[in-house]
């Protein structure tokens, strides 16, 4: 019984409460043993009646949508640089529409994983229905608050295609930063509705006046349009509902138009499958409806629809110009295809745009730390990426670590997220390889264009760079940087990014103490530690930002590490020629100063092809052999040092090399002076 009582309380309570109202042939005592345990466990268990009752109750407290024409929707998200307050105003938001009970409590109520608290941002968008009246009417409101760091733009444009208009969130004590930027033109381009609120004038150091004097300059937004507020304190955050009702416009369509939906976010539920979030374009759907995927052209059936408020709110239907939820019995997130379009099974319509692709801007090796552990870490990066779409996965080996993956990441915030949810979530412990960006080559053997299919190939791999003998072109992926900073530090800027192979394309002062500097970048030259170095140049004040600019032509060239004369595949990089000594010379002298001394001597060394172009070497520990040596024969010490020698390189010959597993991203970090 012990076991039994065991496993039940193993049993997540939803699906132990299904359980238990179908277990009719359980013994009297033992069903009550095990039901006193789980009371005492403080686990939710009904019978099947009770649980009759608590499902009618439900559906019966399902609030009605109908009673919500479109012309009393509004749906919009809230765009920020990182910092500037988006999760604290959406708490306000949620607390004041009744959402959420007001707690002092709720900080980062929509950051629901711990990778999100811990750090203090946001990864994942997150949808919350609010119900608001103004002037007499009850309007539904559905709010999405999204990240802020550049790595998770992809996130913040697939929710902007849900929204009429964002609220455009600005610090009054920062000002425009370089993110705040991107947002704008993101909002821009999809021809949304902005609203700017400069928060936290609470401050000591905030000016208002300033910042808004700035939101005039850069985004041509008259300065009456600005609102005021302290997300943190609540004021004038009535004025932002104000503003949503009166300012952004209503979703465009009508219940009588065919149901048609755009999936812009999924995550997986190992007990339900597959949590779709959708935008509803056109229609309505009600449970047990039959919906078709136009992606993949399968059909389900609606197992259970409904709003996020912020947590899972069922309902029996949704109309036109809604956010919610769908449960269609989807196992696998590829069938939720982000940007695909549902509709109703007997009326078929067409596919509504969808998104571009996410495109991994980066590129590294993950292995787990010993190979009986290969199983447990797959498992874990497959739940994972079911709910992360924008990861890239491929299989790949290395010699020295094993079976493992080459993962591509939208920038190395993101993979460092990632790796932590690996960590947190699955108890996992992984070794990453150097992070690297796809490179292209124009190959010019036509034995190589037959077996690859094409005459320009993409390279994620260092190890697998073609000899310059077959390639006819080298392509390296360029990358647009925006720049905000305060005038002083301009010169130190401007010499960081030469240094890096910028070309300076424009400059602006965006008023009397600020300046936005744009740059053509290699994303090579920037995606490691570019941005630690620019916060250090700026004492914290600078701001970074980039954007894809496609693929231009360069010289580039393999280097490769060697240890003891061996080459170590996982150091294997690509760098430009002009910078190819002095990237060897740096990588030599931070292994040296990264891997522990070993018995023997060990030879760092940085290759260009046949030639050696730096190294460094870690001296062996030492053993006084003469120590107990007083006086006597020469010829006796002579031979225990020779012995000594020998064994050594003995040692050196057959000795492994130790390699801590951060090695692999602390080589590639240089040091400015």
């Amino acid at each position: 019984m012990f076991c039994l009582v065991k496993r039940v309380c193993e049993i997540p309570p939803r699906v132990l409460q299904f359980k238990m109202c179908r277990r009719r042939d359980l013994n009297t005592n033992l069903s009550y043993t095990v039901l006193r345990h789980c009371w005492m466990k403080s686990l939710p268990v009904f019978s099947s009646t009770s649980f009759r009752r608590s499902s009618t109750q439900a559906s019966k407290d399902a609030v009605d949508l109908s009673k919500f024409p479109v012309d009393r929707i509004r749906n919009f998200c809230i765009i920020a640089h990182i910092d500037h307050g988006k999760s604290t105003l959406a708490d306000r938001l949620l607390e004041m529409t009744g959402a959420i009970a007001k707690n002092e409590k709720n900080k980062q109520v929509l950051d629901k994983l711990q990778v999100e608290r811990e750090r203090g941002i946001t990864v994942k968008a997150q949808t919350a229905s609010l119900f608001y009246s103004h002037e007499g009417q009850e309007y539904l409101l559905n709010l999405i608050d999204t990240p802020g760091h550049v790595d998770f733009s992809y996130e913040v444009s697939r929710s902007l295609s849900a929204c009429q208009g964002v609220l455009l969130i600005v610090d009054a004590n920062q000002g425009i930063q370089a993110q705040t930027v991107a947002n704008f033109y993101l909002a821009f381009e999809a021809q949304l509705a902005i609203i700017p609120v400069i928060n936290k004038i609470d401050l000591k150091n905030a000016d208002p006046e300033r910042v808004e004097s700035q939101i005039v300059k850069v985004f041509d937004i008259p300065g009456e349009e600005c609102i005021r507020i302290s997300a943190k304190l609540g004021t004038n955050v009535e004025k932002v509902l104000q503003a949503v009702v009166e300012r952004i416009p209503p979703p465009v369509g009508s219940v009588d138009e065919p149901f048609k939906a755009l999936v812009f976010d999924s995550n997986f539920d190992h007990y339900r499958g597959v949590v779709a979030n959708i935008a509803v374009f056109g229609g309505r759907v009600k449970k047990g409806d039959k919906i078709t995927s136009a992606y993949l052209g399968k059909t389900y059936e609606v197992n259970e629809l409904g709003l996020l408020r912020p947590d899972e709110h069922p309902t029996q239907k949704l109309f036109s110009g809604q956010v919610g939820y769908v449960i269609a019995g989807m196992k696998d997130v590829k069938e939720a295809q982000i940007g695909d379009t549902l509709y109703l099974q007997d009326h078929p319509v067409e596919a509504l745009p969808g998104f571009k692709p996410a495109k991994a801007m980066v590129f590294a090796g993950m292995y787990p730390m010993d190979q009986s552990e290969y199983p447990g870490l797959r498992s874990a990066i497959e739940r994972l990426t079911l709910n992360d779409s924008s990861v890239a996965v491929q299989r790949d080996s290395s010699l020295a670590l094993g079976a493992g993956w080459r993962l591509g990441f939208l920038g190395l915030l993101h993979m460092e997220v990632f790796n932590q949810r690996l960590e947190q979530e699955y108890n996992a412990s992984v070794i990453v390889t150097a992070p690297t960006v796809p490179y292209k080559a124009v190959l010019s053997s036509a034995k190589l264009i037959k077996e690859h299919g094409s005459e320009e190939i993409t390279i994620v791999n260092p190890a697998q760079f073609p000899e310059k003998s077959v390639v006819s072109e080298y392509l390296e992926p360029m990358v647009l940087g925006t720049i905000l900073a305060p005038d002083i530090y301009t010169g130190k800027i401007m010499g960081l990014c030469m240094n890096r192979r910028a070309v300076q394309k424009n400059i602006v002062y965006i008023d009397d103490q600020r300046v936005m500097m744009k740059f053509l970048f290699p994303l090579n030259e920037v995606v490691v530690d570019f941005y630690d170095l620019l916060k250090s140049l700026s004492s914290g004040y600078a701001s970074f930002d980039y954007e894809n600019a496609g693929y231009q032509a360069a010289d580039l060239i393999r280097m490769d590490i060697l240890l003891n004369g061996r080459p170590v595949e996982e150091l294997t990089t690509i760098v430009h020629r002009s910078r190819g000594y002095s990237s060897g010379k740096s990588m030599c002298e931070r292994l040296k100063d990264t891997i522990p001394r070993q018995m023997f001597e060990i030879a760092v060394q940085a290759a260009i092809g046949n030639k050696v172009i730096a190294r460094e070497t870690i001296k062996a520990y030492r053993k006084n052999v003469l120590a107990k040596c007083y006086g006597g024969d020469i010829t006796r010490k002579m031979k225990l040092l020779k012995k000594q020698a020998e064994g050594k390189k003995k040692m050196r010959r057959i000795g492994n090399v130790d390699v801590p597993k951060d090695v692999f991203i602390n080589v590639l970090k240089t040091k400015e002076k």
